[in-house]
């Protein structure tokens, strides 16, 4: 089957290879939920987005946002059509599985000081052993204070990890299943070895001691701030080109800020539409979007009340005529073809495969649907005819084989809000994985679905 990339050459080709290095740029200094908000409004405010919450008026061609806690966000481009007509939106969200330090993380053992963590969201717990790994976090000071802190990332910087057993003692554990090589209470951080100076041998945690002290005179912290801190532990380095001819993109957490740049940059990319358009960054989906910072909270619904109360069209039903009449798409990654483990895909060409552009999923879920949105089919007859109009590259797929697992998307809470909804974004190799790949003729192929649906929807 002829791919997306036939469709690029000369000026076409350049603009995707400048777009995808831009988004390299933008992943790489985006490793946390809170750094992709703080990059996201960074470009907002270039575009001409205002904090709703400083705007006392909002009128037609506005471009507004809201900030949730510095974890989530979402931004409006008003459009001619009264608000209760509804938007449409394109929905990702923002954090990525990871491992977080615990409230009381900082001990000492066998010499060494460590870091005790538990980790967050789907991972396969024996792939983050024996691998570079950084700090990335905020230290929130009982003062009203907060220390960001970022070690690992630059060339100079110290980067920290978690042992492996050695091959020569390791068979017992290599007889263990995938699940069990490495457990979540051995998912320890080393950060140090050197004890102390001046104290007495005797001393308790020396090496411990040592740290905190560090830790202070760079950061003015003590070790009770770690009880009101968020600290996430991510592989270090940035994102990088992969394949000999630089066709992929290999980086930490493409699920899900690849599809949440590439629905962000569409949004940015908005003039005055008729229906007004809406780009969601939302936190806590690796976890069940639980939280006020999460999908599941009112904090989207909070955010189109303040709208409509300020361009005076505000009433409840109003708000509910307008979640009603929105379509969205759930911008969520999917899983492309591997050859290297065929038997996992599903059959019969219901697989998403590398190149051939942005993926339709019409339900996600595991085991006979379940946990999915599973979206109509008037609704997705409506998206095909933008697809097509707009020349996008599309494909349709299933996360594998009916009965080998599953996954969500923020797409059912969405849904649940009688909003017409369908999973829509970028096929990965490794998904969840440290590093994960994705094609570039793809991500540029999904920025282009992403501003035809914003524009042409209806």
């Amino acid at each position: 089957m002829e791919t997306a990339w036939s469709n690029y050459s000369g000026k076409k080709l350049q603009a995707l290879m400048d777009f995808c290095d831009e988004y390299k740029e933008f992943l790489s200094a985006s490793k946390t939920e809170r750094e992709t908000v703080k990059n996201a409004l960074a470009l907002a405010k270039k575009a001409g987005f205002k904090d709703l919450e400083k705007v006392t008026k909002v009128k037609v061609g506005d471009k507004v946002y809201l900030n949730n806690r510095g974890k989530s966000l979402v931004l409006f481009v008003v459009g001619k059509e009264k608000l209760e007509k509804g938007f449409n939106i394109l929905g990702a969200h923002i954090d990525s599985p990871r491992l977080d330090l615990k409230q009381n993380p900082l001990y000492e053992d066998g010499g060494l000081a460590l870091f005790d963590t538990h980790y967050y969201g789907g991972i396969k717990k024996y792939q983050w052993v024996a691998s570079p790994l950084a700090l990335h976090g905020v230290v929130c000071k009982k003062d009203g204070t907060t220390v960001d802190i970022v070690v690992g990332e630059k060339d100079d910087d110290p980067v920290v990890g978690i042992s492996d057993l050695l091959i020569h003692l390791a068979a017992d554990q290599m007889a263990k299943t995938g699940a069990k090589v490495v457990e979540g209470e051995d998912l320890n951080v080393f950060v140090g070895s050197i004890p102390l100076k001046g104290k007495d041998k005797k001393e308790k945690d020396p090496v411990k001691q040592n740290i905190l002290k560090l830790l202070k005179e760079k950061y003015d912290i003590e070790e009770e701030d770690f009880v009101s801190a968020e600290f996430e532990v991510v592989p270090a380095g940035k994102a990088r080109d992969y394949g000999l001819d630089k066709s992929m993109i290999l980086g930490y957490g493409h699920d899900d800020r690849i599809c949440a740049y590439t629905s962000l940059r569409a949004i940015l990319d908005m003039t005055t539409p008729e229906r007004s358009s809406c780009c969601i960054l939302s936190d806590k989906e690796e976890v069940g979007s639980q939280g006020n910072t999460g999908m599941q909270s009112r904090a989207f619904e909070n955010a189109i009340a303040e709208l409509m109360n300020k361009k005076n069209e505000y009433n409840e039903l109003s708000l509910r005529r307008c979640l009603k009449n929105s379509m969205m798409l759930s911008s969520d990654v999917s899983a492309a073809f591997d050859p290297n483990y065929p038997s996992a895909s599903s059959p019969n060409n219901n697989n998403a495969y590398f190149g051939r552009g942005i993926v339709f999923n019409k339900y996600t879920g595991a085991r006979g649907k379940s946990g999915s949105n599973d979206a109509n089919p008037e609704f997705i007859a409506k998206v095909r005819r933008v697809m097509d109009d707009n020349k996008v590259a599309f494909q349709t797929s299933e996360l594998g084989k009916v009965d080998q697992g599953g996954g969500g998307t923020i797409a059912y809470i969405l849904a649940n809000l009688d909003i017409e909804v369908i999973d829509a974004g970028i096929a990965l190799h490794n998904m969840h994985a440290q590093y994960e790949v994705a094609s570039k003729v793809d991500i540029y192929e999904a920025y282009r679905a992403y501003v035809a649906f914003l524009k042409d929807i209806k």
